[in-house]
């Protein structure tokens, strides 16, 4: 399939990741994948799938948790959503419902069919946000067990990838626990971000 996909233009594979079914059964709010790219886009944020509200919307992060990560990356809602700025690829394009304790994993459909013909096009990348458990089982090729020790090692992946927390309310305590993550990591991201936005993607 991604020999096939290769052969397509951009604003094409987009078109058709846009219009995904491939795991339609399985969602019980139907498919709406929510991207944003361009092959101008600096930084990549990579996180698990979209939550309800943003399915309601159409517009990634567009909730508290987008609201602290936005935060977190030092930018305005204006740069957070110009692609030329920024590329959203979830692990799962679409919002694959809720269980007992919060939404349910990415679908497994997805990253195979989609995630690596979306990389190979996206050249400028200066910086990776990986977000979360399967984000970074992905992106991670070295990774530790947990998540809580992929960032404390983020590092080893420095300056062109970043391990990160979920930015959701739930992960309140682990963020009163790790206050590390806060003093030490976000001030190095936001300068990170500044560079890369600011210098037309050199650093």
């Amino acid at each position: 399939m991604n020999d096939t996909l290769s052969q397509l233009s951009f604003d094409e594979l987009v078109r058709q990741v846009r219009a995904c079914t491939i795991c339609a059964e399985a969602l019980p709010f139907g498919p709406r994948p929510v991207v944003q790219l361009s092959e101008a886009s600096r930084i990549l944020v990579v996180s698990q799938a979209p939550g309800r509200r943003v399915h309601e919307t159409g517009l990634p992060f567009n909730d508290p948790s987008g609201d602290r990560l936005r935060q977190w990356m030092g930018i305005t809602r204006e740069t957070f959503y110009d692609a030329s700025n920024l590329a959203i690829l979830p692990m799962g394009f679409c919002f694959p419902g809720t269980g007992k304790s919060g939404d349910l994993p990415p679908r497994p459909e997805c990253a195979p069919a989609w995630r690596q013909a979306l990389l190979d096009r996206l050249p400028n990348i200066g910086l990776t946000l990986v977000i979360g458990q399967y984000a970074q089982v992905w992106h991670l090729k070295d990774r530790e067990k947990s998540v809580t020790e992929n960032v404390r090692n983020w590092q080893r992946y420095w300056p062109n990838t970043l391990p990160m927390p979920h930015p959701s309310p739930r992960n309140n305590l682990w963020l009163r626990r790790n206050p590390w993550f806060e003093d030490e990591v976000i001030p190095q991201l936001q300068k990170r971000i500044a560079c890369l936005l600011a210098s037309d993607g050199e650093s």
